[in-house]
């Protein structure tokens, strides 16, 4: 019977990430209209848009190989599995051993790697720029991801991350360190999500988009799916987020179907807030020039690093 709890609980976590991932793209979009004084399109709008496109034929370039074919489902399979393992209402789930900041880091960098394959396989221009700027990005990202997950593990003593919401949810302290990781998880969650002011996922201008460009020409089921796996990378950010910096409402290994319920409303209501607080920083500010985001990925490895050394020179005091 525990082993069916079990299954069920992951399985329902696995479900609820699928599901929401599109309305936090939604409610996002729906705030900025807001604040533009707009009516802004449905919640559920994106939803409607991805089974629109699933109805769609597929449209393939002369010069697509296998990989371009392929790389849609590595994406989206590689996302969906990072987006899963992250604690959402609960820890300690079944597969809660693997949720590790190491192996999500590395599943993210999987799905950028296709990506980056993917813009570059038909040969045309816009797709080879935004996979040469895409991974130029990468290269920025992944260390200071590296050096938050860095921070985070040794105050916590451990990189799993039903341990680490443990920690923070039974020790919860002001920390100038845990400071400097969250600042840099926002600006690294930014950066690799496309927002403002690193792209603007509005716009196809050809000179500034970057996650755009590799995928102009991808159609039908294939955009789909590459476009619910972006929806999955947000809410993924914002789950990591959660989880580690503010892990209020999430039911223990141990807990009931009643603590799980309390856990989803807490997650539902931390989805909410972070995708207002995006759409008001986004409608508060600029896209930034293409050679300036690497100074803006370049600030959140130095708070990186300088979380870790701060982390050190405390415990050596």
């Amino acid at each position: 019977m525990t082993f069916l709890f079990d299954l069920f609980a992951q399985a329902a976590q696995m479900a609820l990430v699928l599901a929401l991932a599109p309305v936090l793209i939604g409610f996002t979009r729906k705030v900025k209209a807001r604040l533009l004084r707009r009516r802004g399109p449905p919640l559920l709008q994106p939803w409607y848009d991805l089974i629109r496109l699933l109805r769609k034929d597929v449209v393939l370039a002369h010069d697509a190989s296998w990989l371009y074919r392929a790389a849609p489902y590595l994406i989206f399979s590689t996302t969906w599995v990072a987006a899963s393992l992250v604690p959402t209402f609960a820890t300690g789930l079944m597969f809660g051993w693997i949720a590790d900041l190491i192996a999500l880091t590395a599943l993210l960098g999987a799905a950028r790697f296709f990506l980056a394959l993917a813009g570059m396989d038909v040969g045309t221009s816009f797709g080879g720029i935004g996979s040469s700027r895409e991974t130029m990005f990468g290269s920025l990202a992944e260390p200071a991801t590296i050096m938050i997950a860095f921070i985070v593990s040794l105050i916590a003593g451990s990189t799993q991350l039903s341990e680490v919401a443990a920690y923070m949810a039974s020790d919860f302290a002001l920390r100038v360190s845990v400071l400097f990781a969250l600042i840099g998880l926002i600006i690294v969650a930014i950066a690799e999500n496309g927002r403002i002011p690193v792209d603007n996922p509005a716009t196809h201008l050809e000179l500034t988009m970057v996650h755009e460009a590799m995928i102009l020409e991808y159609s039908g089921r294939h955009l789909a799916i590459i476009e619910m796996a972006s929806a999955l990378k947000l809410l993924l950010y914002v789950s990591l987020i959660g989880c580690i910096f503010f892990p209020f409402g999430i039911a223990p290994p141990d807990g009931s179907l009643v603590d799980m319920g309390y856990g989803v409303a807490f997650y539902v209501v931390k989805i909410f807030v972070a995708g207002f607080l995006l759409a008001l920083f986004e409608v508060s500010t600029a896209k930034m020039r293409i050679f300036r985001v690497s100074d803006f990925l370049g600030a959140a490895l130095m708070l990186g690093l300088l979380g870790t050394l701060l982390v050190f020179v405390t415990r050596s005091l």
